[in-house]
């Protein structure tokens, strides 16, 4: 397989977009089970494909992992589209329990997640991995900011709690969490951590339900 994509520029290059896709999907499967690969080299010879292949659709291993992880997060909403039916209620803690308990039959994404974020702390060697985890950061704090506002309008949260504070706390307890279950899964519940946090910050009832992925 991987010769093949070597040899024939014109009739596997030219499918553009669904060769793409294959090889974030490929790639998407091989990180959930044996987690990140060391180098876009090591990476394309585990799911068989050239090394020339792979570097004409991502420039480097940082674009690579974050249209993974974008491929990823696409597929859960796409999968939370499909089974919502009607509006439930949800707390800005619940999803992040709904997003734990998920996360637990795919260890390897989480440890991509984690690998992304650790990248972009250094910034000057991952410019782009540094914009994509800003990037999401905001827009997670964003959507669970909006949730605990709903909170508050109903009743169900003080209303002297800053909401944007809330929500980076509550992304930093799921993430500290979840990093400390990868190095401990038998030690570390993070669904049942995070319900701590939940009787602080509780749902606002169904009418003020949004779908997001924390």
């Amino acid at each position: 397989m991987a010769n093949g994509d070597a040899g024939s520029h014109g009739r596997t290059y030219r499918k553009g977009p669904e060769r793409r896709a294959q090889i974030l999907l490929s790639a998407m499967e091989l990180f959930a089970e044996r987690g990140v690969g060391a180098s876009l080299r090591a990476i394309g010879e585990a799911i068989g494909v050239s090394h020339a292949a792979l570097r004409y659709y991502f420039a480097n291993r940082d674009e690579l992992l974050v249209e993974v992880y974008r491929a990823h997060e696409s597929r859960v909403h796409e999968a939370q589209a499909r089974e919502r039916s009607a509006p439930e209620a949800a707390s800005a803690v619940a999803m992040m329990e709904k997003s734990a308990e998920r996360n637990r039959s795919i260890p390897g994404l989480v440890e991509l997640y984690a690998t992304l974020t650790t990248d972009a702390l250094q910034g000057e060697q991952h410019p782009a991995t540094r914009e994509f985890v800003q990037a999401r950061y905001q827009r997670v704090r964003g959507d669970l900011a909006e949730r605990i506002r709903a909170g508050q309008r109903s009743g169900a949260i003080a209303a002297d709690v800053d909401p944007e504070d809330a929500a980076a706390l509550v992304v930093a307890a799921s993430d500290g969490l979840q990093l400390q279950w990868l190095l401990a899964p038998d030690d570390v519940d993070v669904r049942r951590s995070l319900k701590l946090l939940e009787r602080l910050l509780p749902g606002a009832g169904p009418a003020e339900d949004r779908p997001i992925e924390p």
